[in-house]
C-alpha cells in the first residue's frame, strides 16, 4: 500500500503544482464573486470540476437559472464522456470504487491513468484510486488557499483564469513528448480548430469530440499497426 501511494504521489506531482496554482486563481475569483472558503471547499468536493468551476463564479454571479446552469456543465464537461469509453473496461474491476473514479476523472487525471501504469506486484485498482484522491486533493487544498489569501491580500484578477490554459498546455507538451504516435493529437487539434471556425468559440467542443472520435476509428487499425 505505501508503496503504490508513493509511486502515485511520484506520478502526480505535476498535477500537484498545477493544481495548486490553479486552484488558487479559482478561490481568489470565487472570493471576490462572495463566496468564502467554505463555500470553496463544498464546491471542490462535489462538483470538481476546473473549467466547470470557472464558468460557475459567472453562472453564480450573473443569476443564471438552473436549466440553463445544468446546459452549461453539460456542454463544458462533454468530453468526460469519452474519456469514461475509454476506462470502462478498467473500472468495472475496480468494484464500488468505481463510483469515485466517475466522480473524480478530470482531464488531469484521466491523464496519468492513461499514461502511469502499475509496477510489478501494484494493484491498478488501488493506483487509479489513490492518484485520483491525490489529485482531488490538491484541487482541494489550492482552491481553499485562493479563497482565503484572496480575504486577506488584495489582487487584480485580471487575467488569472488563464492558469488552466498553462496547465492544458503544459500537460499537453508531456504527453506529445511520451508518445511515439502523434496522429491522435493532430486529428483532435485539426478537428478542434475546423469546428472553431464553423461554430464558433461557445459551440465547438461537441462537434470537434464527435468528429475526433470518428476519424480515430477510422485510422484505428492503422495506428495499432504502427505501435
Amino acid at each position: 500500500m505505501k508503496k503504490t501511494l508513493k509511486y502515485a504521489f511520484i506520478q502526480t506531482i505535476p498535477v500537484l503544482f498545477g493544481y495548486l496554482f490553479m486552484g488558487l486563481a479559482f478561490g481568489i475569483l470565487f472570493e471576490k464573486a462572495g463566496y468564502n472558503f467554505i463555500w470553496a471547499f463544498f464546491v471542490s468536493l462535489t462538483c470538481y470540476a476546473g473549467s466547470m468551476q470557472f464558468v460557475l463564479i459567472t453562472l453564480l454571479t450573473g443569476g443564471a437559472s438552473a436549466i440553463h446552469s445544468a446546459f452549461m456543465t453539460l456542454m463544458i464537461n462533454f468530453r468526460h464522456m469519452f474519456y469514461g469509453l475509454s476506462l470502462i473496461e478498467r473500472f468495472k474491476k475496480t468494484g464500488k470504487s468505481k463510483f469515485y473514479l466517475i466522480h473524480a476523472l478530470t482531464d488531469e487525471t484521466y491523464s496519468l491513468h492513461c499514461l502511469v501504469k502499475p509496477k510489478e506486484g501494484m494493484s491498478d485498482k488501488k493506483l487509479m484510486l489513490y492518484i485520483s484522491v491525490l489529485d482531488h486533493i490538491y484541487w482541494i487544498t489550492g482552491c481553499v488557499m485562493g479563497a482565503l489569501i484572496g480575504q486577506i491580500i488584495p489582487f487584480d484578477t485580471t487575467g488569472i483564469d488563464f492558469a488552466m490554459t498553462a496547465l492544458f498546455v503544459v500537460i499537453f507538451v508531456e504527453q506529445w513528448k511520451e508518445s511515439k504516435q502523434h496522429l491522435p493529437a493532430i486529428i483532435g487539434g485539426l478537428c478542434a480548430i475546423i469546428s472553431l471556425l464553423v461554430f464558433g468559440a461557445d459551440n465547438f467542443l461537441p462537434p470537434a469530440l464527435v468528429a475526433t472520435v470518428l476519424m480515430l476509428l477510422f485510422y484505428r487499425a492503422n495506428m495499432e499497426k504502427q505501435s
